[in-house]
């Protein structure tokens, strides 16, 4: 299994109904693409303060390695990117192998 990791900086214009449409849109891709086996989402909630303003989080799992070379350049990905460009300030993408 690998686990894709995304923490997110959302623009300050960034509107809840677009959030929210990012969300639904990776909690729907284990239904649209073989390989992803699972997807949370999540919001910051650490009184550490130590998230450098990322405040959402996406955890993927993937089958393996060829489930995420079959969603790296998937057509479904790139309609989540579309809707992610707009609203995205910065991202951290951390990749590991469970």
């Amino acid at each position: 299994m690998i686990r894709h990791i995304l923490l997110i900086q959302f623009k300050a214009d960034a509107t809840p109904q677009q959030i929210e449409e990012l969300k639904q849109s990776f909690l729907c891709m284990p239904n649209l693409i073989e390989g992803v086996e699972h997807v949370e989402w999540g919001l910051n909630d650490s009184p550490e303060g130590k998230n450098k303003n990322y405040t959402h989080c996406v955890v993927m799992t993937f089958t393996d390695e060829a489930g995420r070379k079959h969603y790296l350049p998937h057509s479904k990905h790139d309609d989540l990117k579309d809707i992610f460009r707009p609203i995205l300030e910065d991202i951290i993408v951390f990749d590991f192998t469970v």
